[in-house]
């Protein structure tokens, strides 16, 4: 009988607390993937709203090519006052 209080004396002292260290190891990670996932869930769903402005890329892109061309007249133009 004595065997069975020296067991459970081990069983309380050594291994409960090594699986209660194994068990936060495990854990903290997953609370903070989680939270992870929560920050993707919530702003992810703000994306569509800035896709929207997408359509204006390609008139963007016109209009620096416009502005670009003109640069290149007003450099000439420089040069050629100097």
């Amino acid at each position: 009988m004595s065997l069975w209080w020296v067991v459970n004396i081990v069983l309380i002292a050594v291994i409960i607390p090594v699986v209660v260290g194994i068990l936060l190891q495990v854990l903290t990670p997953l609370f903070q993937i989680k939270k992870y996932a929560d920050d993707i869930l919530e702003y992810g769903g703000k994306l569509p709203e800035h896709l929207d402005q997408l359509g204006e890329l390609a008139k963007t892109r016109d209009l620096v090519k416009q502005a670009g061309a003109g640069l290149g007249r007003y450099v000439s133009a420089l040069d050629n006052i100097r």
